[in-house]
């Protein structure tokens, strides 16, 4: 045995102890917050132990009912959302959770409340499951406004409330990308110790990439701003190479990529879907909160996307989100339209 090689993996950084680092540096925190996310860490494990197992198991397949959102429900999606809720409600620290599975927010039993909301997409890019491209889960997290009874106000509020937001990739590897207001860290599961350890300090979005992100089957129905840029992507006039075109189709996945490489993605609203097809409160929001604080930019074609204030939980909006040059270029776009 290789008693060096032992040694030197005790001294990893794992996300326990990079959150209790982060703790220890708020002197009135009572480490609720540690608590709530290591049952985040602990619901993403079950994930991903279940999808690694998914086809053995014979999980893959459909549940048979749809959700709100009018998606037929696969068999993981149902497991994946059952695990978060039953995690985070048994930590103790939360009080109302907004699931993409569950038509109605979920409230707490005042017994076993805390002072965060979190919402949170289970199993993004379901669609995928049968064909092993990476899929993940997306959550965001609030603190409650006041101590009454809460309601889905403590968690319809703008983005940039938010206190911490990250997502976990079951992929080749599994991932968990976290930000707590203070840059983005990643984090790699470590199979043969079943722990996460920081592989990805202080994760920064180049200023500017060579690659857009979109689904290209929509373009007919494309507003003229992204069809303009698009276009530019493909033909750039200015001498610059074209960019290349990267679509997985998983939004956890495309959101990655970006965020390590550079460039956009890009998901807006068109004729068939003309407030945009993500979700605000635990897609958008989450992706946008991670993207600004690696130093991207993320744009609803309006506005900046963190200070949306949505009104219902699973209220949808279009996003352009990455590098901020190519954002910026973006919105230069969508401002000439407004002017003309």
């Amino acid at each position: 045995m290789d008693h060096e090689a032992d040694a030197y993996r005790t001294d990893l950084m794992t996300i326990t102890r990079f959150v209790l680092n982060e703790q220890s540096k708020y002197p009135e925190s009572r480490g609720d917050f540690t608590i709530l996310l290591s049952n985040i860490v602990l619901g993403c494990k079950f994930v991903c132990s279940a999808v690694n197992k998914a086809g053995l198991a014979k999980l893959i397949g459909l549940a048979g009912e749809t959700n709100i959102q009018g998606e037929e429900q696969k068999k993981l999606d149902v497991l994946s959302n059952d695990v978060f809720v039953k995690a985070l409600v048994s930590s103790g620290r939360t009080s109302v959770l907004v699931s993409e599975e569950d038509e109605e927010a979920t409230f707490v039993e005042s017994s076993k409340r805390g002072k965060y909301c979190v919402v949170f997409d289970p199993l993004d890019g379901s669609s995928n499951i049968d064909c092993g491209v990476s899929i993940g889960t997306i959550f965001g997290i609030y603190t409650v406004d006041h101590s009454d009874e809460p309601t889905t106000k403590d968690v319809l509020k703008p983005g940039n409330e938010m206190v911490a937001a990250g997502y976990c990739m079951y992929g080749s590897s599994c991932m968990l990308v976290l930000s707590t207001g203070t840059g983005v860290h990643g984090f790699t599961l470590d199979p043969s110790l079943g722990e996460f350890i920081l592989t990805h300090p202080d994760i920064k979005i180049p200023n500017k990439g060579n690659i857009y992100s979109v689904n290209e089957g929509n373009a007919q129905n494309w507003d003229g701003p992204t069809t303009k840029y698009v276009e530019r992507c493909k033909y750039p006039k200015d001498g610059s190479p074209a960019k290349s075109l990267r679509y997985v189709g998983s939004m956890v996945a495309d959101v990655h990529r970006t965020l390590l490489y550079g460039g956009i993605f890009l998901y807006p609203a068109d004729k068939k879907s003309p407030n945009g097809k993500l979700r605000v409160l635990y897609e958008v929001f989450p992706m946008a909160f991670l993207m600004e604080q690696a130093g991207g930019q993320a744009f609803t074609g309006k506005k900046r996307a963190l200070d949306l204030v949505p009104e219902k939980i699973h209220e949808r909006s279009p996003i352009f989100l990455g590098s901020y040059d190519d954002v910026e270029e973006i919105k230069a776009l969508y401002a000439a339209e407004e002017k003309n």
